[in-house]
């Protein structure tokens, strides 16, 4: 099975975390590419338990993911038609 995610990076306190926004999904490193490393397995990990428990298609289905139509082994995540960057203002 194939489960397409996004990782952002981020330094904090001279770690680099990695994030899977989509699944919110984290790990850290020293280097992006032990970041990078770490949350591929941490998303390995957590896709193989929701898949012993029976809940991957539900956790998939909530997160935005659909099943790919002539692969049904493959997932895709749903594509924004624009992306903006907005600020909330507070009194």
């Amino acid at each position: 099975m194939r489960v397409p995610y996004t990782t952002e990076l981020f330094e904090e306190d001279g770690q680099i975390v990695a994030l899977c926004p989509e699944l919110n999904v984290s790990s850290f490193g020293d280097t992006i590419e032990e970041a990078l490393r770490s949350v591929q397995e941490a998303m390995t990990l957590f896709l193989g338990v929701c898949q012993r428990m029976g809940t991957l298609e539900t956790v998939l289905e909530e997160a935005g993911y659909r099943r790919e139509p002539f692969a049904p082994q493959r997932w895709f995540y749903r594509q924004p038609i624009q992306i903006n960057r907005l600020e909330a203002a507070l009194a």
